[in-house]
């Protein structure tokens, strides 16, 4: 019996399989926030927060100075206090001066409108501001404080992120949403009138912001969930019912590999979709933790989506029992070392080396292959090959090296290869 192939799916048939990529970005106005641009087509901010009390201005220049070298494009400060407040120039002058240009971004909560009136200086120092429609005041004095905000970002021309949190979601709406949720036939589940309060509230608070006058390009919203499921379904729903570019985060993500898994699940799905303008992956810090880790994360995902390019990618296998030595996993650790402390100097001398490729691989099953894939790769010997290591760039064999120098060798043909084929002609 012969089975002929299906001609659907036939090499080079009609049915190829399709090139992946993400959906086109939702179109959305562009909002200014200093020398960066969150949506109109521009490309995904990535942003942080410090944990240093902002009154304590030595401490918080350095987390933002650090942020920032890590490559946080805008850097959020937490202004609590009237100390807070008056230290906000301060900051701005010290980083100044330091040549950190990152604009800075002032989170309000409770109190924003009083301190922004005593402390005008400040609002002046900060590029954004972000204010929690939950949070602005009580009762009769909600609308009074958030017009108090806004007609001062009005009149500093400042644009305004309404931040909507779960879990300090505006009681009477969700109360008269539930109620009116109570009166229909068929009720929603309460999981998805919360939902749809936390969307109205971020919705509603900004067309009054444009009620009392704030330009719509300068509004930014975001409705922070814990939920992976719940995130997911609030931006989808958000995205359909507005024109505002999005900030995306997953708040209270929590510590270590849950924060960086729970965080990726939500947004990839997102960002695949067309969604979200800026993104922050909100982690829980190990005590005396590196806070810049989550502006690591946040390239890491917009990498490996092929959204943005931040820095050379290293291609490692996961090892097994061919690859008995720990060699490749040290030369791998100490490759992304080495790239990661030359690219400063690559970004200005070397436009676009941040998209260099480079595979360390340990054995002769996939190692030559992967290797002719990058950009330039090494394939190590495994448990029972020869003690050589060949050399592809562009696909091609160019050396085999060994020897002790071997991690040397291999790093200064990275160099080369680099400043050959980024370098400017005649630079």
């Amino acid at each position: 019996m012969t089975i002929e192939p299906c001609p659907q799916h036939s090499p080079g048939g009609d049915a190829a399989v399709p090139e992946a990529a993400p959906a086109p970005r939702r179109r959305t106005l562009a909002v200014r926030v200093g020398h960066v641009t969150i949506g109109g087509g521009a490309p995904v901010v990535v942003q942080s927060m410090t944990d240093t009390d902002t009154a304590d201005v030595a401490a918080t220049v350095a987390q933002v100075a650090e942020l920032a070298r890590a490559g946080s494009e805008l850097v959020r400060l937490t202004v609590n206090t009237e100390a807070a407040a008056r230290a906000v120039p301060a900051i701005r002058e010290r980083l100044d001066a330091l040549g950190v240009d990152v604009p800075l971004v002032g989170d309000f909560h409770f109190n924003g409108h009083r301190l922004l009136t005593a402390v005008p200086e400040c609002g002046a120092a900060l590029a954004k501001w972000r204010i929690n429609p939950g949070n602005v005041g009580r009762g009769d004095k909600r609308d009074v404080h958030f017009a108090g905000i806004v007609e001062l970002a009005c009149r500093m021309e400042r644009p305004v992120r309404i931040g909507v949190n779960w879990g300090s979601l505006d009681q009477a709406l969700l109360a008269r949403l539930m109620d009116e949720n109570a009166r229909r036939p068929r009720p929603a589940p309460p999981e998805a009138v919360m939902r749809e309060a936390v969307v109205a509230s971020a919705l509603e608070s900004a067309e009054r912001a444009v009620a009392l006058g704030l330009p719509r390009d300068r509004i930014v919203l975001s409705c922070k969930m814990s939920g992976v499921q719940d995130l997911i379904a609030v931006y989808r729903a958000l995205a359909t019912r507005c024109e505002w570019p999005l900030h995306l985060g997953l708040t209270e993500a929590g510590m270590g590999d849950k924060g960086i898994v729970a965080s990726t699940a939500a947004l990839a799905v997102l960002l695949q979709e067309g969604i979200g303008d800026t993104i922050r992956i909100s982690l829980t810090p190990e005590p005396g933790g590196d806070r810049a880790r989550e502006v690591r994360v946040a390239q890491q995902i917009l990498q490996s989506m092929g959204l943005r390019r931040f820095t050379p990618t290293v291609i490692a296998c996961p090892g097994c029992g061919r690859t008995v030595s720990d060699f490749f996993q040290r030369l791998a650790r100490e490759v992304e070392g080495f790239l990661a402390e030359r690219m400063p100097e690559w970004r200005r001398r070397y436009p676009g080396a941040e998209g260099l490729t480079v595979a360390v691989m340990g054995c002769v099953v996939n190692g030559p292959g992967e290797s002719r894939h990058a950009d330039i790769g090494i394939s190590l010997p495994g448990a029972g090959e020869r003690p050589v290591a060949p050399v592809y760039e562009d696909g091609a064999k160019t050396v085999t090296l060994k020897g002790e120098g071997l991690a040397e060798d291999f790093k200064a043909r990275i160099e080369a290869y680099v400043r050959r084929r980024y370098g400017r002609p005649g630079g």
